[in-house]
């Protein structure tokens, strides 16, 4: 059993480690694209026929925002196509057909198209509507978000070279300030908005449209085989089947699409848990495919790590456990203590991971960027390490193959400090036996502090303050959500 553990513990920090490395080459590659020169699109001289799908279920507190943003887009009207791919089964539809009524009379071609069953969810919805589509080119917009007015103008003429199936623009935040929830949520987006997708497009890797705010050359979509519902991130799955293709996508950091953030753990845990297990799945569908391709070997690592990159999640969990175990192993077993003293190199990975959320935080907080990493990074941490449980196990689940429903996540029109999401009727949230054991968990390394301390070994005390905070501080907001849920 002894042996177990130490293999199990040191393959965890082993995993953890490389995928460090891998967000450290990111960041390199991301400061040295900064440093290229740039050359930008021409405007359109041509203004091609774009359908925008806007899939929706169940948000009638956003849906108004959102068709009257899209209504303000600036294209001329004979060349602009609207679908509201609605599966509601509130009032939701009520207010579009209402809206879309309005909206008619200043000559948008905007229709409804309903379905009753809702099959294959949001993959389902977007490839029905893609059936009746007329545009060569479809933009996406989820229900909480609000796209500017330029965004086609801005976006089309990336599309120049035929080769490009894919557009996508960096997500804004119009709820940051609303709470420390969104404020964490914000640092994590922005960093992976800004190194990553950046990095993995200037490195010639592949990157992944996110589901929203973003434009699809319609034929890319027809090409990689349409939208599939066999993972929960239909998303990623399309466009590494558009990428294993040779479909190039481009990335715009420059071009920022404002949308909401959750404001209760319920929420957020909902949006990670699809996120989370949808990549599982989604790398479990196509990494062998990668591995059979003609791409470098730089690129296959670059896609291991982008479609594993949830699973760090699940050896973060399992080496914060088995931390607890291996005090008493240390004291047990001198003989190899050599082996937590090449731990020390582990010691490169959190600095490695310290310099990507730094280099993102320099880029979106130029005016108080340390004062905003060293408020912001720590508090980040300590939640992610304590969502590890939530987020583990849906990457398990995604790996193993156990199917589960797409459930979406609920959004409140929450925009600043002063609006409440109590008495939303989509926000229902339940103590359930995660919530649970988060709750344990905190129990469990606040009891490995103690253990520290008993055995006058004190070198993982730090990392176990950490998890005790980051478990109890997913158990309070959990808790939080639903009492009031």
């Amino acid at each position: 059993m002894i042996i177990l553990i130490t293999i199990l513990y040191s393959l965890s920090l082993l995993y953890i480690f490389l995928f460090s490395l891998g967000q450290l080459h990111l960041t390199w590659v991301y400061m040295q694209s900064k440093k290229w020169k740039r050359t930008d699109p021409q405007e359109l001289q041509v203004h091609p026929m774009v359908t925008v799908q806007l899939p929706v279920f169940n948000e009638k507190y956003v849906i108004e925002r959102l068709l009257l943003a899209v209504s303000k887009f600036n294209y001329p009207k004979d060349k602009l196509e609207i679908q509201v791919l609605d599966d509601s089964t509130d009032e939701t539809t009520q207010l579009i057909e209402n809206k879309i009524e309005i909206l008619r009379t200043t000559g948008l071609d905007i229709k409804l198209i309903h379905r009753e069953d809702r099959k294959d969810f949001k993959a389902g919805a977007l490839g029905y509507g893609l059936q009746k589509a007329k545009g060569e080119f479809v933009a996406i917009f989820d229900a909480d978000f609000i796209p500017e007015p330029d965004f086609l103008l801005k976006t089309l003429p990336h599309f120049s070279n035929d080769k490009v199936g894919v557009v996508q623009t960096r997500w804004g935040h119009i709820n940051k300030d609303y709470s420390l929830l969104t404020q964490l949520q914000a640092f994590g987006l922005d960093a992976h908005f800004s190194i990553e997708q950046s990095a993995r497009k200037a490195s010639g890797s592949f990157i992944n449209f996110n589901g929203t705010c973003g434009v699809w050359r319609k034929s890319c979509i027809e090409d990689a085989g349409g939208w599939s519902a066999d993972t929960l991130t239909e998303d990623l799955d399309l466009s590494y089947r558009a990428q294993l293709k040779g479909w190039e996508f481009n990335y715009l950091e420059d071009v920022a699409t404002p949308g909401e953030l959750p404001v209760i753990m319920s929420a957020i845990k909902s949006q990670q848990y699809r996120w989370n297990k949808g990549a599982a799945e989604t790398a479990r569908k196509n990494f062998g495919k990668v591995l059979l391709s003609s791409l470098s070997v730089k690129n296959k690592v670059h896609a291991f790590f982008h479609l594993f990159n949830s699973s760090v999640f699940v050896f973060l969990l399992i080496a914060s456990i088995l931390s607890i175990p291996m005090l008493w192993i240390k004291s047990t077993h001198p003989e190899i203590g050599w082996l937590f003293n090449v731990g020390i190199i582990f010691l490169i990975g959190f600095f490695s991971i310290t310099l990507f959320y730094w280099i993102a935080t320099k880029r979106f907080y130029s005016n108080s960027p340390a004062k905003t990493f060293f408020s912001l990074y720590p508090r980040f941490l300590i939640v992610s390490m304590g969502l590890s449980l939530h987020n583990g196990m849906a990457v398990l689940e995604g790996l193993i193959g156990r199917k589960t429903p797409f459930i979406r996540t609920p959004k409140f029109n929450v925009t600043n400090k002063h609006d409440s999401w109590l008495g939303n009727s989509y926000a229902r949230s339940r103590i359930n036996l995660n919530i649970i054991l988060e709750a344990l968990l905190c129990i469990y390394f606040l009891f490995g502090i103690a253990a520290g301390l008993w055995l006058k070994d004190p070198g993982l005390i730090f990392f176990h303050v950490m998890l005790a905070l980051g478990f109890g501080s997913v158990f309070y907001y959990s808790i939080k959500a639903s009492l009031h849920g």
